[in-house]
């Protein structure tokens, strides 16, 4: 599967942004998806994952409650809403997808990733 990430900006602290992930083919409701994240000269880090059918959900703990994971089968796509963003939420956001059942917070459990979308808080 091929996946395009977008919907990144400069957004102020306290603001909200939404992250789509478009993929290709028609597989995708066999893929559980998940949103990474990296910031300079720091690793990738998970941040939220949704299994293929869209009823379970995972986060980080430094997400919860400020960032909604969805997906939309029908549509190929997979979000991420963020709110109450913080300057520390600045990094490039990476969609991936696993051939399985659930998603995973290892980045290695992921086969496809999409180019990552920057996403920068600030004032």
């Amino acid at each position: 599967v091929q996946l395009q990430a977008s919907g990144g900006g400069l957004v102020q602290p306290g603001g909200s942004l939404r992250l789509v992930c478009e993929a290709s083919g028609r597989t995708f409701s066999s893929y559980a998806m998940g949103w990474f994240r990296q910031a300079p000269g720091k690793e990738r880090e998970f941040v939220a994952n949704i299994a293929r059918r869209g009823i379970f959900t995972n986060y980080a703990v430094f997400v919860k409650g400020r960032f909604t994971i969805s997906r939309d089968n029908a549509k190929n796509t997979v979000y991420l809403q963020m709110n109450s963003l913080i300057p520390e939420d600045t990094a490039v956001y990476y969609c991936a997808a696993r051939s399985a059942a659930f998603g995973s917070t290892r980045p290695s459990d992921f086969g496809s990733w999409g180019q990552g979308t920057l996403v920068t808080v600030s004032s």
